[in-house]
């Protein structure tokens, strides 16, 4: 048996997109405060790392869809906030992000992380975006350089 691969930390080399959501700018924003800081926590760049701002969450597919075909990044880091309100309409639009998500990863075998919180509250929001609960923007972008990383090693031509 070989030795397991993993994807590390080290952000050097790698070129990141963040799209995320101008819906509940006021989260979204912290979302992205926290993605930004553990990018360059990692090394990533910051002319190595580009920022699109999609109108809301329900949107997110299409702009990760246009910057996955770009060719031109090694991860995809999504960041929304989808809080329930009053009807069902926030559960369309997180079902709606998160399938869209998941379909453009697949397809462009790139990885696409998923920081869109789907909270009750605004509390729930603010405890998630820097609060008590961490900061999910930056755990989405941590993931995203791990996986980048794991898949330069998996798709490296010696492994073949």
């Amino acid at each position: 048996m070989g030795e397991p691969l993993r994807g590390g930390r080290g952000g050097a080399g790698l070129r990141i997109a963040v799209a995320v959501s101008r819906f509940n700018e006021q989260i979204t924003r912290r979302l992205l405060n926290g993605a930004l800081g553990a990018l360059r926590t990692c090394g990533v760049p910051e002319d190595q790392v580009d920022v699109a701002w999609a109108p809301g969450a329900y949107d997110l597919p299409v702009v990760a869809q246009a910057l996955a075909r770009s060719g031109r990044y090694d991860a995809l880091v999504c960041l929304g906030c989808v809080i329930r309100g009053e009807t069902t309409h926030d559960r369309y639009v997180a079902l709606g992000a998160t399938t869209g998500l998941v379909q453009v990863s697949l397809e462009a075998a790139l990885p696409v992380t998923f920081g869109v919180l789907t909270t009750q509250t605004l509390e729930q929001a603010e405890a998630r975006s820097g609060g008590a609960h961490g900061n999910k923007g930056e755990d989405a972008a941590l993931a995203a350089v791990e996986l980048a990383n794991l898949l330069r090693q998996i798709r490296a031509p010696e492994r073949s």
